[in-house]
């Protein structure tokens, strides 16, 4: 394994970076990282002994929509030489997708074919994984009587970046069965853990309480979503990489559910203070639930014990104490 190469796309972003850093920790494949450094793009997510270790780390500015073919021999020679390749890189802020769709098909569908024509001729590809989301079901909610969702779900995305991103899969899909591309394809619920981007609604929440500002909550506040620490998830996929499993889809879920206006509520009581809240006009075409049937992974893998959102937020309220004790 020492001399084996996994490519990872958007590794400088939340989930890809927590994931290089399982690769690194755990075993010991050569790791070459592809990230545009957009605004999600954070080197310092990933540590210094890392990013100095030239042996096993490498970093690639590059798009996932350039022309591989035009990189220089020595480059491609080793993209080639891949035994993995997990795909990260993605446009994920779905407010932004109603706004504007056209970034979304760049990155997240074209962006994968040409993953995909690219890796189709790297001679020892044992996996090409596509990390894709549970927003691909659509809203349970719409389905009275319909509790979860396995893995022979219909997809039924509701904004432009789900639709993207079960487009992806699709195409991933179609590779395997044309150019007998392996892989795998993972639906996983919503992430927490540290260094997340500030657009995502809990970073959102503690920065309006740090500013003294008002937090937004959309429509009544009552979206469901399940909640999975990153660490978790992370771990879950690198256990799936080694494994057996080849051409399926895994849901990763963790069984833990919160409605939006319950996570707020949480943080106010423990900060034992009262938050200001503002009801925001709801996103358009808001899903209202998501429920993950979580079966095959678990007895694939076996069950797990998952970090629970609680034990995350108390530890975010305590550094929020200490903000404020030093202001």
């Amino acid at each position: 394994m020492e001399n084996d190469t996994i490519v990872i796309t958007g590794g400088l972003g939340f989930i890809g970076s927590r994931f290089i850093h399982a690769v690194y920790e755990n075993t010991k494949l050569k790791i070459i990282n592809i990230d545009k450094e957009t605004y999600a793009a954070d080197h310092t997510r990933l540590s210094e002994r890392m990013r100095q270790d030239i042996k096993r780390y490498r970093f690639m500015k590059e798009d996932i929509c350039i022309d591989f073919n035009k990189l220089p021999d020595l480059e491609q020679d080793a993209l080639l030489k891949a035994k993995y390749v997990v795909n990260f890189a993605a446009e994920t802020h779905v407010d932004n997708s109603i706004t504007n769709g056209r970034p979304f098909v760049k990155t997240n569908v074209e962006g994968v074919l040409n993953l995909l024509e690219y890796f189709k001729h790297a001679k020892k590809l044992k996996k090409f994984i596509q990390i894709s989301t549970d927003e691909v079901y659509g809203d349970m909610y719409d389905l009275q009587g319909r509790q979860s969702s396995d893995e022979s779900f219909k997809l039924r995305p509701s904004s432009y970046y789900s639709a993207t991103k079960a487009s992806a899969e699709l195409l991933v899909q179609a590779a395997a069965r044309t150019f007998d591309v392996p892989y795998l394809i993972t639906r996983t619920c919503n992430n927490f853990g540290p260094n997340q981007n500030p657009e995502k609604f809990i970073p959102k929440v503690f920065k309006a309480i740090k500013g003294d500002l008002e937090i937004p909550i959309y429509g009544d506040g009552l979206q469901s979503r399940e909640w999975m620490h990153v660490d978790d998830n992370c771990q879950t996929i690198l256990e799936l990489m080694f494994s057996s499993a080849e051409n399926e889809e895994y849901n990763i879920g963790s069984g833990f559910h919160y409605k939006n206006i319950e996570i707020v509520k949480y943080i106010a009581k423990q900060l034992g203070m009262e938050l200001k809240t503002v009801h925001v006009e709801d996103r358009l075409g808001h899903d209202r639930v998501y429920r993950l049937n979580n079966k095959k992974t678990e007895e694939f893998l076996g069950e797990k014990v998952y970090q629970t959102l609680e034990g995350f937020l108390k530890d975010e309220i305590s550094r929020t104490k200490d903000f404020s004790n030093r202001g």
